[in-house]
């Protein structure tokens, strides 16, 4: 019943916040948040590590057509659930210095989203998959057309049309799949996501089901061609919108590729997988280098984050053991690492009125505290040794240069790319002469202080040692691979 839990305690925490209302709703959906982040860390910690669900619920949503309502926590989704108990509370923690109108609403609806994306992650039941897909989008939309910037009702418009229409195809390739389930003594057909597995379609079946599924995923994450959604929704989004898209919704497409597409169409990944793959490597450089070139810090990230998230779909799409670890570890990283960083732009924002880097410079003078959670934010992102970047990237191009040695040499262009548009853009706010606008620069709070820290502590325990979150999804990628028909690469 925990991820019943999961699933249900923000949503019935949002919808007290919401009709409660008050200038206290911050606070309520702090202690809300926290205590969802007690219950993703007792499940965490007392997951077993096998390939079985686990802290399971299932019971009869349409009954007569075999639909249930069935979710439950195994090693793929587990540290999905970590992760997306562990950012929402530092999200909300990192409102306490600003104000937004109608703070009831603007919480609730953060808490909605964590409800969904909760779903989102547990989901045994290809349906109810889809719904919590779906329903993910509703709190985002709301928070960036309400709360975003001065351009954001075209921005967010574009944002709900790519993700709807990516969507369509993926319902529709989910009904195909329900209708080739044999029949069961209860229903007519199944929609348990298990029972896709088993199902032997024919290599024209796969080859559409691959990129019906493909494109609602690489929408979401996104990959390119696909991406042109995502700089904008990001900017003009508030910054804690920004923060759950960026942190956590955009993690729905990784874990989507290989929840259902491996697994599932293994003829339709051998045939267009090295497409995806390509695809995924131009993604890399091709948002590095974009970003090297922005001036506004928001944009600038938001373009890193388009970059590295091309290298997890790389890495899954080389059907590799270390490529799949290496995605489901960085998606924990990445997720750490890009709330940081979109903290502190909104840190230097709130103080200057700008993320201009021309208008910024020799803030390190007056911030030892924002200097140093900057700059380890920073190396975590560019994949340091003993930082979490590290661990996921270096699986990630071990995996791509298993499948290609030269996708694998262009993949890695992202971790030197990486640090120069990273160091570039500490070094032009940070360092120099201060302007006008930084001149009376301060420090940070106690309240950010308490952002950064769990979010530095994550960033250096997962560099260290990272055993305590692979050894925990290492038996269920074992069993995955078994799906994918490929030769696993050893962890040992």
């Amino acid at each position: 019943m925990l991820t019943l839990f999961l699933i249900l305690f923000p949503a019935v925490a949002a919808t007290l916040i919401f009709f409660l209302g008050g200038e206290r709703a911050k606070q309520a959906a702090l202690l809300a948040a926290l205590a969802e982040l007690a219950c993703a860390g007792y499940a965490f910690f007392s997951f077993k590590p096998d390939a079985s669900s686990q802290f399971a619920f299932d019971y009869p949503w349409i009954g007569s057509l075999g639909i249930r309502l069935s979710a439950g926590i195994d090693g793929i989704s587990v540290l999905l659930v970590l992760l997306t108990g562990l950012l929402v509370p530092f999200i909300v923690l990192s409102t306490f210095n600003r104000t937004y109108k109608q703070p009831a609403t603007f919480y609730a609806l953060m808490l909605f989203m964590q409800a969904a994306l909760m779903g989102v992650f547990t989901a045994r039941d290809g349906f109810l998959f889809y719904l919590f897909f779906e329903a993910a989008l509703i709190p985002i939309y709301f928070l960036a057309a309400m709360w975003g910037g001065d351009n954001r009702i075209p921005v967010t418009f574009k944002f709900f049309v790519y993700t709807i229409f990516g969507s369509l195809f993926m319902l529709i390739a989910l009904v195909y799949l329900y209708y080739q389930t044999p029949p069961t003594a209860i229903a007519a057909h199944s929609s348990a996501i298990a029972d896709f597995y088993k199902l032997n379609l024919t290599p024209q079946a796969e080859n559409w089901i691959f990129w019906a599924f493909f494109i609602a995923f690489a929408i979401k994450m996104p990959v390119f061609p696909f991406h042109t959604w995502q700089p904008d929704t990001y900017v003009e989004s508030p910054t804690p919108a920004t923060m759950l898209l960026a942190g956590i919704m955009l993690k729905m497409g990784v874990y989507g590729l290989i929840r259902f597409i491996l697994p599932i169409v293994p003829l339709g990944v051998e045939t267009w997988g090295k497409t995806a793959i390509i695809l995924s490597v131009i993604g890399i450089i091709y948002g590095a280098i974009i970003a090297i070139r922005q001036r506004d810090m928001k944009r600038l990230i938001a373009y890193s984050s388009f970059s590295h998230v091309g290298l997890m779909a790389a890495g899954v799409f080389s059907q590799t053991e270390t490529g799949m670890q290496g995605a489901l570890i960085q998606m924990l990283a990445h997720g750490i690492n890009v709330v940081g960083m979109f903290f502190v732009a909104d840190v230097i924002f709130s103080r200057t009125n700008t993320r201009q880097l021309d208008q910024l410079g020799g803030i390190t003078q007056s911030t030892p505290k924002l200097t140093v959670y900057f700059m380890i934010m920073l190396l975590g992102s560019v994949a340091l040794p003993l930082t979490n970047g590290f661990v996921g990237e270096f699986l990630l191009l071990h995996g791509v240069y298993t499948f290609n040695h030269y996708l694998g040499l262009a993949a890695g262009f992202t971790i030197i790319f990486g640090a120069v548009y990273m160091l570039r853009m500490f070094q032009k706010s940070m360092f120099g002469p201060t302007t006008s606008r930084t001149e009376s620069f301060t420090d940070l709070t106690t309240s950010e202080s308490w952002v950064f820290i769990p979010l530095v502590v994550m960033v250096f325990w997962i560099g260290i040692y990272p055993h305590t979150f692979l050894k925990v999804t290492e038996p269920a990628v074992a069993n995955l691979m078994k799906y994918i028909g490929t030769t696993a690469v050893s962890m040992k």
